[in-house]
């Protein structure tokens, strides 16, 4: 089952500028996509550990240009990363720029869930995923995932002013439908994941910098532009 996600029409249109736009959105924070990317998945690094997990086979869902990819593989050590992503052009150009013996990516449209992942990263994909589809996107991630397996779900805090202005600066983000914290954590039960826990993160922008080392003791208020709900496919499966 391939479910019907982000429209490959619009992000092969937007392709050739993808990161561009992206960067001149973020600007306001004054950081880049690449300090929100390490950001996060160091985060999602230290709540494995604490659960005393190694995952070795990772997958990156909506991979858009493969950045985040590499930064999987090179933050958990991974045996190898599969980015996927409705845009052929997107999927292109991150073969072309990442591709490695490690990490490989393809159309979603050729992906076939076999219960064999480890870990599914997804960050700033579900508010592209029309919001009659995502119960199907969220199945996708479960049957790619082994029991046990964990996934990283990242989204956008539509709470926190300053995600809805850099959204508005972003073309491929003006007319997304966001969700909230409280949405997702719905969702992704009823997908049949456990919840493990949610944090928010990146509240402070670059100009007040020496107050970031306070965001790990604020994680748990619904203040930081981004939140991570960190859940599990159980070890005994129930199908939804």
């Amino acid at each position: 089952m391939i479910p019907e996600a982000i429209a490959p029409f619009d992000f092969d249109h937007y392709a050739d500028e993808y990161d561009q736009l992206l960067e001149q959105g973020l600007s306001v924070s004054g950081e880049g996509k690449e300090y929100f990317a390490r950001g996060r998945i160091e985060w999602s690094k230290a709540c494995t550990d604490k659960l005393g997990l190694n995952p070795r086979r990772i997958m990156d869902y909506g991979c858009g240009t493969g950045m985040a990819a590499v930064l999987l593989q090179e933050g958990f050590h991974a045996e190898s990363v599969v980015g996927v992503d409705p845009s052929a052009k997107l999927i292109e150009m991150a073969n072309t720029t990442y591709g490695t013996s490690k990490i490989k990516f393809q159309p979603i449209q050729q992906y076939r869930p076999q219960e064999e992942i480890d870990l599914v990263y997804c960050s700033g994909v579900f508010h592209h995923i029309p919001i009659s589809h995502r119960m199907a996107t969220a199945r996708y991630v479960w049957q790619s995932l082994q029991p046990g397996g964990i996934f990283v779900f990242w989204e956008n805090n539509p709470w926190n002013p300053g995600t809805r202005y850099v959204m508005s600066r972003i073309p491929f983000d003006r007319d997304a439908i966001t969700l909230t914290c409280s949405e997702a954590r719905k969702l992704l039960k009823a997908a049949g994941f456990a919840i493990l826990r949610t944090d928010h993160l990146f509240i402070f922008p670059r100009l007040l910098r020496l107050l970031r080392s306070l965001e790990p003791l604020m994680s748990r208020l619904p203040f930081g532009t981004q939140y991570q709900v960190l859940c599990q496919k159980p070890l005994e499966q129930k199908e939804v």
